[in-house]
């Protein structure tokens, strides 16, 4: 099968089109025939091994990529399923978190994936996955945003953003969304009922105090971020950092940890949220999102499509934060 294949941590050039082995899906796992891909930040991240704390960790690989094949997010088709699998049948369209995504097939778990929603095509589902379970966590699962919250979203034109923006206007909060001047247009159709262009306004210079704020960009300190929550507010972050830092997004979360212990005796929270990634529980998350779909509450934007012969400069796009609502790679 075709493969975007990795040898070593580095930019986008790095990556390669190649061919490989098909694989073989094990007790308990689903072999999926992927149709589309996504790209997400989490991929650039583990292309350079950025950033450096996070190779301690073990997840990415300390001199090498753990992983040969990049990407994570994918929808397609069931080819096959292992021993024990008795919820997913070949044939069923599904979407969820597949290592290796950028390739023609792809091995999971079978608790990774769910029935692709039928409104969905495979690009629009490809789109799901990271940046919709992301979004569900910080605004519902630790932002516990209820009807009338002021709720801030910092990167309201991205992958989470535009998701975020979604389901904090679901639930009768009044949305502000923080992007840039290409996507106001867009984020005030998602729901928002104020949209600030991050090149000409401050938001954390203004009156306005909000109930909740998610932060997926990290540009602002926790500290001025914290001038703009109310009393009793929740500063939800979500990553940011760049390629080459030490900490990177764990970097900015240490921060958010800080000033939360300076913090705890008043009633702000400042709190991470648990990474969108298959190393923790995703099933009922990722339920959770197609359920929202089915329902209408709640659609993928998808920005741009690429081949996997694009990959490098799909990923590069990405990494520049030039994303506007989910980057997708089709795959067949």
């Amino acid at each position: 099968m075709r493969a975007v294949l990795q040898e070593r941590f580095g930019p986008p050039d790095l990556l390669r089109l190649g061919e490989i082995d098909r694989p073989r899906p094990g007790p308990g796992e689903v072999l999926v025939r992927v149709h589309c891909a996504a790209v997400n930040p989490y991929d650039w991240h583990m292309m350079r091994g950025d950033p450096y704390a996070a190779r301690l960790l073990g997840g990415m690989g300390l001199r090498r990529p753990k992983h040969r094949v990049a990407g994570i997010d994918a929808a397609g088709v069931v080819d096959a399923v292992g021993a024990g699998v008795d919820a997913l049948r070949p044939g069923t369209p599904v979407l969820g978190f597949c290592r290796g995504a950028f390739a023609e097939y792809a091995c999971a778990p079978v608790e990774w994936l769910v029935p692709k929603p039928e409104r969905l095509s495979f690009a629009e589902a490809a789109a799901v996955p990271m940046g919709a379970v992301t979004a569900l966590r910080g605004i519902r699962t630790v932002g516990r945003v209820r009807a009338g919250h002021r709720v801030l979203v910092n990167g309201a034109g991205g992958g989470v953003g535009t998701f975020a923006v979604q389901i904090a206007a679901g639930l009768d909060a009044e949305v502000t969304g923080v992007c840039g001047a290409g996507s106001v247009d867009l984020v005030r159709a998602l729901g928002a009922r104020h949209v600030l262009d991050h090149a000409h306004e401050d938001f954390t210079q203004g009156t306005t105090r909000y109930d909740v704020i998610l932060d997926n960009v990290g540009n602002y300190s926790p500290v001025r971020l914290r001038r703009v929550l109310a009393p009793s507010g929740t500063l939800v972050a979500n990553g940011g950092g760049s390629p080459g830092r030490v900490f990177g997004a764990i970097g900015s979360m240490l921060k958010v940890a800080a000033v939360a212990a300076v913090a705890a005796a008043g009633r702000r929270r400042m709190r991470p949220i648990v990474p969108a990634t298959p190393d923790g529980p995703v099933h009922e998350d990722l339920l959770a999102v197609t359920a929202l779909i089915e329902a209408g509450r709640l659609a993928p934007v998808v920005g741009r499509t690429r081949t996997l012969t694009d990959t490098a400069e799909a990923v590069r796009h990405v990494e520049e934060g030039h994303s506007r609502g989910k980057t997708v790679l089709t795959v067949r």
